[in-house]
């Protein structure tokens, strides 16, 4: 049978795209600021987490285990005493034995214990004391471990005429009490933390302020306080951005002044043809003429528009509700729509940071888009969890899914279905969309519930 033939089992696409890696990437926070003290954080609980382990399991247990030998070889021979002793000579070596060996040594005589010990506990070290004094007592005599208090521990001792039974400090068992070693452990990590994250701090918030200047300039704002500090490498980064920024600014006046250059010149003879064509007797060429001048000079306008964008303007807080109805009746006095054509839908007060004027432009560009193939146009303001959205809807024919992207480039007319610049010179959108950009957010189109155009500026809040 060739390899070919041979068939593979089939993995699930959900499991096969269920990578390790993914699933970190999942649970990992996204700042950076976050991730950096993962990053520092994490050996040393690491670390900890093995010293402790170190400490407890191999020193702490060792260490206890000899100190526990050593009690048991204690109390072997105070068992020795009470069994190899005339009853006399006890009470006296008893009483020494308590002194020399700081134990609480008590004799009860008649008493026995249960042969049977308890199974459970409190600690593995409990356990192992027991196993420590059974060893060193022999498996046939009976005997009991306690808990006396927070500090001592209690060993009773089946003898031939009684029980002996011995109060032991704890501290001759057990290595110190290693809540100390704990709280250090936790106390230096708490400490090494804080230090982490007042040092992080500082070396994120350089990037943070890196970041909401791009934001703003790329918002059309203005950051005149932003000077680059911090690392060096984010130093560098923000002089690029500075650099970048300059370059842009002086692109845009450079573009500005360039066509506002040309219009102006192109002006001139134009006003000097009108008023050749004023002085000229009335025909049908002259008439044609006329237009043909009116719309030239529109077309200068739009290039001017487009060229000037929304320099100049500065961005202030604007009440969008107002701003929408401002900009609806504006377009539909423009094209002298009758009442009832256009309804505005506002909800609550919604406030954004905008250049006005040129917002206002934008929204008007779209209403006007509508008017030109729409009989019934509906302007919807609404607010999002991180923007607000204008809709715009119309009943026309629409634009095809595939041309809407192309009726945004500029100079550009659509041949089928919907020209969105009739009567214009293909500027309209991308004017619109260069204002919503500008702005942070984006013009998109949809299709319309009533079976026309939907467009939709989103506006960050």
């Amino acid at each position: 049978m060739s390899s070919s033939q041979i068939a593979s089992p089939e993995i699930p696409l959900g499991i096969a795209r269920l990578s390790p890696f993914r699933l970190v990437k999942r649970v990992l926070p996204r700042g950076l600021f976050w991730r950096s003290l993962i990053i520092i954080v994490a050996p040393v609980v690491l670390l900890q987490a093995i010293v402790s382990y170190v400490f407890f399991e191999r020193d702490v247990d060792t260490t206890t285990r000899w100190m526990a030998r050593d009690v048991a070889a204690d109390v072997g021979f105070l068992v020795a005493i009470e069994d190899n002793t005339a009853p006399a000579e006890r009470a006296s070596l008893r009483q020494l034995s308590a002194r020399m060996l700081g134990y609480e040594v008590r004799f009860l005589p008649g008493q026995k214990l249960p042969a049977q010990r308890p199974r459970h506990r409190f600690t593995s070290i409990d356990a192992a004391l027991d196993a420590v004094i059974e060893q060193q007592l022999g498996g046939g005599r009976h005997f009991r471990s306690r808990r006396v208090g927070n500090d001592r521990v209690g060993i009773s001792v089946e003898v031939h005429d009684g029980v002996l039974d011995m109060i032991v400090p704890r501290n001759r068992m057990f290595v110190s009490k290693p809540d100390i070693f704990i709280l250090w452990m936790v106390g230096s990590a708490f400490m090494l933390t804080g230090i982490a994250i007042v040092f992080l701090r500082n070396q994120v918030r350089p990037i943070e302020r890196l970041s909401l200047a791009a934001d703003a300039f790329g918002k059309g704002r203005a950051v005149p306080d932003f000077k680059p500090y911090g690392a060096s490498e984010v130093r560098r980064a923000a002089r690029a951005f500075l650099t970048m920024r300059e370059r842009i600014e002086r692109h845009v006046q450079q573009r500005t002044e360039m066509l506002a250059g040309v219009s102006h010149d192109l002006k001139t003879p134009l006003t000097r043809m009108k008023l050749s064509l004023a002085m000229m007797d009335e025909s049908a060429d002259i008439a044609a003429l006329r237009e043909d001048i009116a719309e030239m000079e529109h077309m200068l306008d739009e290039y001017l528009e487009f060229a000037r964008g929304e320099s100049g303007e500065q961005a202030v807080p604007t009440e969008l509700n107002e701003l929408v109805r401002d900009a609806a009746h504006a377009a539909a006095r423009a094209r002298s729509a009758e009442d009832g054509r256009v309804a505005v839908i506002l909800p609550e007060a919604i406030v954004v940071t905008a250049r006005r004027n040129a917002l206002k432009r934008c929204i008007i560009n779209i209403v006007d888009n509508a008017l030109k193939f729409g009989t019934k146009i509906s302007v919807t303001l609404q607010r999002m969890p991180r923007h607000a959205e204008i809709v715009v809807d119309d009943n026309g024919p629409g634009i095809p899914e595939s041309a809407r992207e192309e009726a945004f480039r500029p100079f550009h007319r659509l041949d089928q279905g919907r020209n969105l610049q009739t009567g214009g010179v293909g500027l309209g959108l991308a004017i619109a969309r260069d204002v919503a950009r500008a702005h942070g957010g984006d013009i998109v189109l949809d299709t319309s519930p009533t079976g026309g155009l939907r467009a939709i500026i989103r506006l960050p809040i």
